[in-house]
């Protein structure tokens, strides 16, 4: 196997950018008064008089298809929440209340109960209440299942963080990921299933598949308590995109990375095994880092402490994302 990409694999970031793009240039209607869009870049915010609500819908992608392979569905509903309350907390907005969407190919008792068990833990990590959902029987559409989510949140307009106030030398806090997350698993899988190897095998960092259902890490309750104790001022989840996904805290700036936090084991075997290009691995995976914090220098140790995180690089004059060590840019 030679040099496989994310795009060879079945997903071209680019091309899906450009159908966003179209979208977004379609539906341009906006409300007034109450419930007006405020500037926001992770997560949907509206004006509700003295706070902004926030709006985020996700799903959790092709990791569906691992679980189903591995027929272990009880930490889905966990990834589900996981990648809608990391969005909304990016501009410092606490998640409140939830309602999911389950696609079912039939109705299956087990399945949504194994799901639920998922969604329960993720409400409990995120401090959110599970207020509804709908679930669908969709067999002319869909073969096994799909989920996805909604999420609302809230934060006073005042406090609202958007990274305006970002400066050069200020600091970027790596937070660890728990693993794959929910990004990157059709490429993920397309080197699992073209390898020597099946989602069973035992090896140094463990089973294959459980490696790859791994939780996405939830990092409400860190994040929002330290932003009540320190001058946050930029945050971004690393989800789709890799690493470019930090230069949406502020694209006046470059983001250089000199001292990123180590993968973890289950990154460097995809990397082997599809002879993946470092860079393409960057692009596609969070890499160890699943979300970042941006902060004055003065208070970067003593944030990265509180946070359990690590001082991964700094903000400097340029555009893009560098990852220093490795000659690696993100324009």
């Amino acid at each position: 196997m030679s040099g496989l990409t994310y795009e060879e694999a079945g997903v071209d970031i680019e091309e899906e950018e450009e159908a966003i793009s179209a979208l977004k240039d379609t539906v341009l209607f906006a409300r007034e008064g109450k419930g007006a869009p405020l500037k926001s870049e992770f997560t949907g915010l509206v004006d509700f008089g003295e706070f902004a609500l926030s709006l985020c819908t996700d799903g959790v992608g092709t990791k569906l298809l691992v679980a189903t392979k591995m027929e272990k569905w009880d930490t889905i509903g966990i990834d589900c929440i996981a990648m809608n309350v990391n969005d909304t907390i990016c501009h410092g907005a606490e998640p409140i209340a939830f309602v999911d969407y389950l696609a079912l190919e039939e109705p299956d008792p087990q399945l949504t109960e194994e799901i639920g068990k998922g969604l329960q833990k993720g409400a409990e990590l995120s401090n959110m209440t599970i207020i509804g959902g709908e679930t669908a029987t969709l067999g002319d559409i869909i073969t096994d299942f799909d989920i996805a989510g909604t999420a609302m949140g809230y934060v006073e307009k005042e406090d609202i963080i958007d990274g305006s106030e970002v400066e050069e030398s200020d600091k970027i806090i790596g937070l660890q990921s728990s693993g794959i997350h929910s990004n990157g698993l059709t490429l993920a899988r397309k080197i699992v299933d073209e390898s020597n190897h099946s989602y069973h095998d035992e090896l140094d960092f463990g089973t294959i598949g459980e490696e790859l259902l791994r939780p996405t890490e939830i990092y409400t309750k860190v994040v929002l308590e330290a932003v009540k104790r320190f001058d946050i001022k930029g945050m971004a989840n690393i989800t789709g995109g890799g690493l470019k996904n930090v230069k949406r805290i502020n694209t006046d700036f470059q983001y250089l990375i000199n001292d990123p936090l180590e993968p973890q084991p289950i990154f460097e075997f995809l990397k082997e095994e599809g002879n993946v290009a470092e860079k393409e691995m960057y692009r596609t995976f969070n890499m160890g880092m699943g979300f970042c914090l941006v902060v004055p220098p003065e208070d970067a140790h003593e944030v990265a402490d509180h946070v359990k995180g690590k001082v991964v690089g700094s903000v400097e004059e340029g555009a893009g994302v560098v990852l220093e060590e490795k000659g690696i840019k993100f324009e």
